[in-house]
């Protein structure tokens, strides 16, 4: 059933009998207030799609995630109106709901036709007000309708567009990071002091001295390693004992080297080493180092040729982009063996971690015979085991048979890399890194099913059952994901920025980049004239 709404009742009180023609003026002006008054009626319940709308338009959404814009619309009609009212509005709400029920068959061509605001559409409905004696009620829903889908759309890709925004935001390298590593590359040239050794001589011994506590980082981030580096200074009770390495490439191994050179952490000693400069004597070391390069190349070219359909190159695009999808130095931590073959023990810090209590404390656990030791590997309890962190099933995509035959299970617990202590004796005695290389390689191999190309899934399969449990107090991640609780946060020994929020990120959390921040001289004349501190 169609309902029309006419002008007739106007009409009956002022057309009987004839009337002068100015009277008939001033029935015209009474018909067309009265049918501005049917449409604000009418439109009463859309005042409350007026701040939706406007949402809308400044790039906001008011909708609930979950079920989009006109879900929680279906009842509105019978909450504005009590289930009462004249004929005109039951009418109105039978159409309405009828027209929820097929909003998703609207031709597409109707909905991008559709108003974009509400003030569209009532100068719609006056023009046709305006035009014909009577307004159709199922063509005004239907436009309502249309209008309301658009909405629903526009809010979506502003969903999709601020993610995609975010995401770029997180892949970006900040132009304060490029100036301070050209300043710093410049200066290698024409400054003696930073070129001077990193260590200095008198201190070399301390490189391969057992009685120091010695942490490694694999990073070209000079930023990143300086924080780090700093913060582990300021936290030690004993910072003679320390003793960083820091592995990094050819391309940022000069300006990570004069920044060491000319900002010194005394008493504890920095050693910078690039991948270029490893006097590997071992022929054996050098190509197991090559084979995972070359796997990892590989794994990059076959990655980004392997889908042709649009939407799913965009997609592999934007995680290709990621700075550790294929990132060599994240790949080459399975080489420490090789790195420091003088070493028997070594605590590996990533880049992006900010150290708050002291490191001794985890230099001193027990291994119990295994490999590492780090936050989250399984520990079994009353209930059968405790997750700290992620679990395996996260990583890895057990329902592929390759890893299903394994005998892992998706339930247990993965640790991460951010902090942990190994037992690099202990590593030398096992097919660890072989076992790395190969999964890499099954991964490829498997057009990437096994797991989201990444360094850590391999290590997890690599590692299984060499792995220490150590308290989670010793590593806080998950920092450029969510803000973490107070608690948490004051007492936990290492705070690890993974996520795509990075500190030296301007979409950080204010709070956690002042935080990072605080461990870097404000007064610097490198990172003040590169605007990295105000």
């Amino acid at each position: 059933m169609r309902l029309y709404i006419t002008a007739a009742a106007a009409d009956e009180c002022l057309t009987k009998p004839k009337a002068p023609q100015k009277q008939q003026q001033q029935l015209q002006v009474a018909r067309r207030g009265y049918r501005s008054a049917v449409v604000t009626g009418l439109l009463a319940g859309l005042l409350l799609f007026r701040a939706a709308l406007l949402a809308v338009e400044t790039g906001a959404s008011l909708c609930p995630p979950a079920t989009g814009c006109l879900g929680w619309r279906s009842g509105l009609g019978d909450w504005l109106y009590g289930g009462g009212g004249g004929d005109a509005t039951e009418e109105f709400m039978k159409q309405w709901k009828r027209s929820h029920r097929e909003a998703s068959l609207l031709d597409a061509v109707v909905v991008e036709a559709a108003p974009d605001s509400l003030d569209g559409l009532m100068a719609e409905m006056d023009t046709i007000l305006a035009t014909y004696d009577r307004l159709d009620m199922e063509a005004v829903v239907v436009k309502i309708m249309a209008m309301l889908l658009k909405m629903d759309r526009k809010v979506k890709s502003s969903r999709i567009q601020t993610l995609f925004n975010r995401q770029l935001a997180s892949l970006g390298i900040p132009k304060s990071m490029h100036c301070l590593a050209l300043r710093l590359a410049e200066e290698f040239s024409v400054n003696s002091a930073a070129r001077s050794p990193v260590p200095l001589p008198q201190y070399a011994p301390r490189l391969t001295d057992a009685s120091r506590l010695h942490v490694a980082l694999v990073t070209d981030n000079i930023l990143a390693a300086a924080v780090a580096v700093a913060s582990a200074v300021r936290s030690s009770a004993d910072p003679s004992r320390l003793v960083f390495h820091v592995v990094t490439d050819k391309k940022s191994y000069v300006p990570m080297h004069s920044w060491f050179a000319l900002h010194p952490v005394s008493p504890a000693v920095v050693e910078v080493k690039g991948l270029h400069q490893f006097d590997w004597r071992d022929g054996d070391a050098i190509a197991s180092v090559m084979r995972t390069i070359d796997e990892v190349q590989k794994s990059s070219l076959d990655y980004h040729q392997l889908y042709d359909g649009a939407a799913e190159r965009e997609f592999r695009w934007l995680e290709a982009s990621k700075p550790s999808t294929f990132s060599l130095l994240n790949y080459l931590k399975i080489h420490l063996p090789e790195f420091f073959p003088e070493l028997g023990r070594v605590i590996l810090l990533d880049d992006d971690v900010v150290v708050r209590k002291d490191l001794a404390g985890l230099w001193e656990q027990d291994l119990g015979g295994n490999i590492m030791g780090a936050v989250g590997a399984h520990r079994h309890g009353a209930d059968g085991g405790i997750c700290i962190e992620r679990s395996l099933g996260e990583h890895l995509n057990f329902s592929d048979p390759a890893l299903s035959s394994l005998g892992h299970r998706g339930s247990h617990c993965a640790w991460s890399w951010g902090v942990s202590i190994v037992d690099l004796d202990a590593w030398r005695r096992t097919s660890v890194t072989q076992t790395y290389q190969l999964w890499l390689r099954k991964n490829r191999e498997s057009a990437f099913r096994l797991w989201k190309m990444a360094s850590l899934p391999p290590a997890l399969i690599a590692f299984d059952g060499r792995v220490q449990a150590i308290e989670p107090s010793w590593h806080l991640p998950d920092l450029g994901w969510h803000m973490p609780d107070a608690e948490l946060l004051q007492f936990s020994a290492v705070l690890h920025f993974s996520g795509p929020r990075k500190p030296w990120l301007e979409v950080a959390f204010p709070e956690l980049r002042e935080l990072w921040l605080g461990h870097l001289n404000v007064s610097d004349s490198f990172l003040r004239g590169c605007g990295v501190v105000g």
